[in-house]
């Protein structure tokens, strides 16, 4: 992972300087650093994970997606061994762009199982995104579906990160909807949430 390409030694880049012109700029050579973490860190860190596509898998992957387990759960286990914590089931790891709640919901259950046999620090999106926001019909409607995602992901030992509800603006009225749905009142289950 931390092997040094030696030919960054002879690279240079031009950048823009203020009145116009080109500046060439000589890339340093690239530090090392540690594979796992050593010492005890003063701070969290989270990494915003990828999942990781299986290519071989017999599939469209305009239609639905194909997760490669083995090695998106590897990947997390780095970055736990470098420290860092995982913020899992989020738009980075293609959440509402392919990955649809109950694959996101498969990645949570693999990733909080995986988190707690090294100790590592996870926190798994929670949305609405198995709401159709055309068929959403009022904020009741999308509250329901928060709870059955804060549910299901506490059912399995998840932590909640409560993400924006594309269903939930399809149904606004105005700012006090958007005062109710914020209230941590309103997921008494949650007190993990930073509000």
């Amino acid at each position: 992972m931390n092997r040094m390409d030696k030919s960054l030694r002879t690279r240079a880049i031009k950048l823009p300087r203020a009145d116009r012109s080109l500046e060439t700029f000589q890339l340093s050579d690239p530090k090392h650093f540690p594979e796992r973490q050593s010492s005890k860190l003063n701070r969290v860190a989270f990494a915003a994970a990828h999942v990781v596509a299986d290519p071989n898998a017999d599939n469209d992957p305009w239609l639905d997606c194909a997760i490669d387990w083995d090695r998106t759960i590897a990947f997390r286990e780095h970055l736990w061994g470098l420290g860092l914590g995982v913020a899992e089931a989020m738009d980075t790891a293609q959440r509402g762009m392919g990955v649809d709640w109950p694959t996101s919901l498969e990645l949570i259950k693999r990733s909080a199982a995986a988190a707690k046999a090294c100790n590592g620090l996870i926190f798994s999106g929670c949305g609405t995104d198995q709401l159709d926001p055309a068929d959403a019909r009022g904020l009741d409607e999308v509250m329901r579906a928060y709870e059955q995602q804060v549910e299901a992901i506490e059912a399995v030992g998840g932590r909640i990160v409560l993400m924006a509800s594309r269903a939930r603006f399809m149904t606004s009225s105005g700012m006090p909807s958007r005062v109710a749905i914020s209230n941590p009142a309103d997921f008494p289950g949650v007190p993990r949430c930073r509000w």
